[in-house]
């Protein structure tokens, strides 16, 4: 957990935990693979596959598409020196952005 939210870190200010957990727990067994826990920032169909899967199924977000592209692509150049980009990392930035982190933290 720890790697994740020091990755997360190098982004954002200041990272919510439990939220970065839950975001783990709802990857899951896809963090095993190396190859599925990271995003291919420029593979078109990855990146369609994030605003597909994440974005209008898990975020439940109802924008056009091209916005939302436009969210995972800020975040994909905000990334841009990373040259392995954590799936981790990248939904936690795009929860943020769109403020849907308390989606992944469970209540008290």
């Amino acid at each position: 957990m720890a790697t994740y939210v020091a990755d997360i870190k190098k982004y954002t200010s200041s990272v919510n935990e439990a939220a970065a957990a839950g975001i783990v727990k709802h990857l899951g067994i896809a963090l095993r693979n190396r190859d599925s826990s990271l995003v291919a920032g420029s593979d078109p169909a990855e990146l369609a596959r994030v605003r597909d899967n994440f974005l209008k199924k898990k975020l439940a977000l109802t924008d056009a598409d091209s916005k939302l592209d436009a969210a995972v692509s800020a975040v994909v150049e905000k990334m841009k020196a990373d040259h392995t980009k954590s799936r981790v990392t990248v939904y936690y930035l795009l929860a943020e952005h769109y403020k849907k982190l308390d989606l992944f933290v469970k209540p008290a």
